[in-house]
């Protein structure tokens, strides 16, 4: 009697492991574009879309469509409002404790950029309120995200970029998440680059490790004279 309940109660544990599963062992993957398209010598679109999966080719995580209205103060500071639709699958509960969700979400972005010798430096500030809804519920939150990033051209050609990016909850908890990143990329045309790199996703008590491939391709649609 006393071995079969204690075959019940590992069976139990292993069950319950099994189900706590988060995905944190599994190298996952981002495929990214990001556009940045000229209308007027002071107006730009910004076009967006990721594909997150919690292994490098299967196992759908997040689709992230983003969209916005860059207005060009200057060539080194661009304010930003836009839109964002993000539909999660949180099978593997990327963010612990999160269902299946639809969120749209309006930001608010401000980024200044500079250089010291050929390090181009960029400060990136955005607020973000996310509408979401879950199948138990719908409700609101509000966050702030900043970034430093920093890019080193090897080359004409060939570049080092770097990043981290902090995230504030102005809710509780506080503290969100923490993304490190760092990428070699290559320069395709003077509009048109990709880049090879790794994330480090860090959220409380937990860690993400995701492979990511980035396209940036910009488009001039104002008037040649």
């Amino acid at each position: 009697m006393k071995k079969t309940i204690l075959v019940i109660a590992l069976l139990a544990c292993i069950t319950q492991v099994n189900a706590q599963n988060t995905g944190e062992d599994e190298l996952g993957a981002w495929y990214m574009y990001f556009g940045t398209n000229r209308i007027t010598d002071n107006l730009s679109i910004h076009s967006e879309a990721q594909f997150r999966f919690y292994e490098v080719a299967n196992t759908f995580n997040q689709l992230l469509l983003r969209t916005g209205l860059n207005y060009h103060l200057t060539d080194n500071a661009i304010a930003t409002i836009g839109y964002g639709y993000i539909n999660t699958d949180g099978t593997f509960a990327d963010i612990p404790g999160e269902e299946n969700s639809n969120e749209h979400r309006i930001f608010e972005q401000f980024i200044l950029k500079n250089k010291v010798g050929k390090v181009a430096f960029e400060h990136r500030y955005r607020l973000e309120q996310r509408f979401i809804s879950t199948q138990t519920d719908d409700f609101t939150e509000h966050r702030a995200r900043y970034r430093l990033q920093l890019t080193y051209p090897f080359n004409d050609k060939w570049f080092l970029n770097v990043y981290d990016e902090v995230f504030i909850n102005l809710q509780e908890p506080i503290f969100g998440q923490n993304r490190l990143y760092g990428a070699i990329g290559y320069n395709i045309k003077s509009n048109f680059s990709i880049q090879v790199g790794y994330l480090k996703n860090h959220f409380t008590g937990i860690n993400f490790d995701r492979v990511q491939l980035g396209i940036i391709y910009n488009t001039d649609f104002r008037s040649k004279q």
